[in-house]
């Protein structure tokens, strides 16, 4: 059952509050999971009931999407407001560093909390960051129409597409490789949670300068990418292994841009990896 917590946040306008939701499950080591731009905390529920068996597992809708509030006006959407807040997020549920997976921007911000200090472990799937110029203007681009696409459809629309297979891939085809597997209930979510996301456009704009450029030592860190990712390529993890040598790049092969309902199995086997093998470190 997803819940709400509210928490007080550093920005450039001074102490500020956040309202984010989440849901938990689960017992053991705190599991932090991070998920995309335009997407919602559902995009993990494939692999959460894996996860929470060994972990104590909170996937949260980042600020100004699903149903989390938006940041405070004034407050910007960059790495520097958001990592942190979710550090303090993370204080208000009482959580110490926990391990943290993120896919898309999740990815980027869990890279970011790792170069922080603020988690133990680190697993970035497909994350943003490692572009050239032109496939980050191809992958916003893609995204800007998929929002424009979702904006456009009536909901009625929406619901009859889902219905089938053909529908579920016209709707979601440019992030899961296997979009038919995706249930009609979850693809109407996951296309009005794009709609409605309140931080869309502040987040993509904040965005636009950011390369991820620092290495992340001192704690394990796994870089995975889909075979058939169609928004950011996968040539993108070699270049995120150059700026991450102790970083362990994982194919996934048959995934997409979202590859946590493409082979759930193959996804939580790589967190889990990552998340032990910082307990095996430290313990």
């Amino acid at each position: 059952m997803t819940a709400t917590v509210s928490f007080t946040i550093d920005s450039p306008l001074g102490p500020r509050t956040a309202t984010v939701a989440y849901e938990r499950k689960g017992a053991g080591e705190p599991l932090l999971l991070l998920h995309g731009i335009g997407h919602h905390l559902q995009a993990w529920h494939p692999v959460t009931d894996i996860l929470a068996a060994e972990y104590d597992v909170i996937a949260v809708d980042l600020p100004g999407f699903g149903a989390s509030e938006p940041l405070p006006e004034g407050v910007p959407y960059g790495l520097g407001t958001v990592a942190p807040a979710l550090g303090a997020l993370c204080t208000a549920l009482g959580v110490g560093r926990p391990h943290v997976a993120g896919n898309s921007l999740g990815g980027l911000l869990a890279l970011e909390m790792g170069r922080g200090g603020l988690v133990r472990s680190v697993t970035a799937l497909s994350p943003a960051g490692f572009w050239t110029e032109g496939e980050r203007r191809y992958a916003f681009a893609t995204l800007l129409a998929m929002r424009a696409g979702a904006k456009a459809l009536p909901r009625r629309a929406v619901d009859r597409l889902s219905r089938s297979a053909v529908g579920r891939t016209a709707l979601t085809g440019t992030i899961y490789a296997r979009p038919a597997r995706r249930s009609p209930a979850a693809v109407v979510a996951e296309t009005l949670a794009l709609r409605d996301a309140t931080g869309f456009e502040e987040t993509l704009a904040a965005g636009g300068s950011v390369r991820f450029t620092d290495d992340v030592p001192g704690l394990p860190v796994t870089i995975a990418w889909g075979t058939r990712d169609r928004l950011l390529l996968r040539r993108q993890g070699v270049r995120a292994k150059h700026t991450l040598p102790g970083a362990r790049l994982i194919r996934l092969p048959g995934c997409g841009h979202v590859p946590m309902n493409d082979d759930p199995a193959l996804v939580a086997r790589v967190i889990l990896d990552t998340a032990r093998s910082a307990t095996r470190t430290t313990g």
